[in-house]
Parts: C-alpha cells; structure tokens; sequence
C-alpha cells in the first residue's frame, strides 16, 4: 500500500465546503468535515489574522506524494484560490483500511499528481498534540499548554466509547461527554506540555484527559 498522510485543515467557519471543492479539483476527494471552536487570546487571533473563533474542521486522506503536492501548492500557486483563513497540516499515518487508500490512490493517478524526480521526506519541527477530556474542561487544559509555551489550539466536540473497559482498566468512573483539544507546537514544547497536562488533568483529575501526539509532515498558514 502506497504511503497515506491525514490532512488537517482549520479554518474559519464557512470555508469548509469551498476548501473540499478546492481540494478535489486537485485530487484529494476524502474528507471528513467538523465544527471547532479556536481557543487562542483576542490578541493572538489578531496577530495570526484569524477572525472568529468559530472553526470549520477539515480531515482529508490523502496519498503522501498528493498530500505534500497539495500543501505545497496552497504556499504558492494556490494561496490566492484557497480565499481562506486557517492552518492546513499533514500527518503521516501508519495504516488505512484498503478500500480508502485505493480511492485515494485513483484519485491522486487520474490528476497525474506524482512528484517529478525522487521527493524527499519533508518534516517540519512541529507536532499535534491530541487531549481528549471531559466536556467543559477543554479551557483549563489550554491554560495549562499556555503556561508551557502553547499559543492556541481547536476544541471539536466528541463523544468517549468504550467506557465499560476503560472503566475496568483504571478503576475510575468516566463520562461519555468529551472535547479533543487539538494544539499544534514546536516538537521541543511536546514533552513539557504533555506532561504537564497528564499531570493536571490525567484520568483521575476532573478533566480525565487522555493525551497523545503526532508527528506533523508541512505545515501551511493561510490568509
């Protein structure tokens, strides 16, 4: 099976749609569209220029040659036609169901999306850290990243399943309510803010947060 990266696309809410039409006129068809919420300060909003806080959530599978084709496309030829504001990412992912990764794979052949010559890994020195907790706690998880050096992160609403075993695992009572708290940092903050937050907010504190990170590919700040 060809490599597959997850595209991650945090925009403002509303430019969604038109960034999955955008996307499939370049032949990454497979998206998976959420409503978030932005938790960075008035002050950082303004100075990343990102409007509201109301954020559309875009995943998107992609082949890895078409997932790196497209970002660097959004940080040049296709910036102005994007007409959004946002971050788009990419992260490398270790497995995919078949019938996924075909469709993907024809997508990416049909718009002859190969790379010219051999394309070197890119990595950037970034990294997602990912803190699923209880719902309403999402704003005191951020406080905690804050204070290791997180700028901001996204809030999507989520629901926890299997909490029978959970339960039985580590002896504590769980609620199904959930926020992931999405935080995009430097790969050297990882360590400190997850720790951090595991501390604060681990499985037998109020928040129940669990956490973990990924490595992120490219990285694309629009508007």
């Amino acid at each position: 099976m060809e490599a597959m990266n997850l595209i991650v696309s945090i925009l403002e809410r509303g430019q969604g749609a038109g960034m999955e039409r955008l996307y499939r006129k370049n032949q990454v068809a497979l998206h998976l569209q959420c409503a978030g919420r932005g938790t960075a300060t008035s002050e950082i909003m303004d100075i990343l220029g990102l409007g509201s806080s109301e954020k559309d959530v875009v995943l998107s599978l992609a082949t890895a040659p078409a997932s790196r084709l497209l970002l660097q496309a959004l940080d040049s030829d296709l910036r102005e036609r994007a007409g959004a504001s946002g971050l788009v990412f990419s992260l490398p992912l270790s497995g995919l169901n078949s019938l996924a990764a075909n469709l993907a794979a024809y997508h990416a052949e049909i718009g002859k999306l190969k790379p010219k010559g051999e394309q070197p890994m890119e990595r950037t020195e970034n990294s997602l850290i990912v803190v699923a907790c209880n719902r309403g706690c999402a704003d005191a998880v951020m406080t905690t990243a804050k204070a290791q050096g997180a700028r901001g992160g996204t809030v999507i609403k989520a629901r926890l399943a299997g909490l029978e075993e959970l339960e039985q695992a580590y002896g504590v009572g769980l609620q199904e309510e959930r926020e992931i708290v999405a935080i995009l940092v430097p790969t050297q903050l990882r360590n400190p803010i997850m720790e951090a937050v595991n501390q604060t907010h681990g499985l037998r504190s109020q928040a129940q947060a669990i956490v973990c990170s990924l490595p992120v590919e490219q990285i694309v700040r629009l508007g």
